[in-house]
């Protein structure tokens, strides 16, 4: 069967298109991804062909020009991924003991009364004055101070509960020894 000259034959051509792939991109699976993209690109591409032209070669330089593309893409997208990880924080490993510490924290706070949490909160997190943390309670100065004494202690009392636990968490007390002369 004897070719015409404006005879579109891409499937002819396929054989060597696979070989210059794979040499291209030297990976079997790019490979079939950069020869289908030739092959989409010829047939869009298609009426911009002339018939006096050579098709191989004219597939061979779509190949080429897509692997390239291909390429510069890459390494855009490696140099905005470099320049996103200079920008982003460093950040470590979370310490799971300040975790736990604060667990232990805000359980006991919720376990305060209601008006020493009220008091705690607003003089210890919202930094308000001690006179303007009472007035916004509507009690005096002295009962404020009292229920911020109290909620003290016991934050104070369940963060020494929760130190004994954990020292007995982490192994056995060793045993006390005397000196004996």
């Amino acid at each position: 069967m004897k070719r015409r000259k404006d005879d579109f034959d891409v499937i002819a051509e396929l054989p060597g298109l696979k070989r210059y792939a794979l040499v291209l991109t030297r990976d079997a699976a790019e490979a079939e991804d950069l020869l289908q993209d030739t092959l989409l690109k010829a047939y869009e591409g298609r009426r911009g062909w002339q018939p006096d032209r050579a098709l191989r070669p004219w597939l061979f330089s779509i190949m080429h020009n897509a692997h390239a593309s291909r390429l510069r893409g890459r390494r855009a997208e490696d140099a905005r991924i470099a320049q996103a990880t200079q920008l982003a924080p460093q950040s470590g490993a979370p310490s799971q003991d300040a975790r736990v510490q604060l667990a232990q924290v805000q359980r006991a706070l919720m376990a305060l009364p209601e008006e020493q949490r009220e008091a705690l909160l607003l003089v210890a997190v919202e930094e308000f004055r001690y006179q303007e943390a009472a007035t916004i309670l509507g009690i005096p100065l002295g009962t404020l101070m009292s229920r911020l004494g109290r909620a003290r202690a016991a934050l104070r009392e369940s963060a020494g509960a929760a130190e004994t636990t954990a020292a007995r968490l982490d192994g056995p007390t060793p045993p006390h020894l005397r000196l004996v002369e």
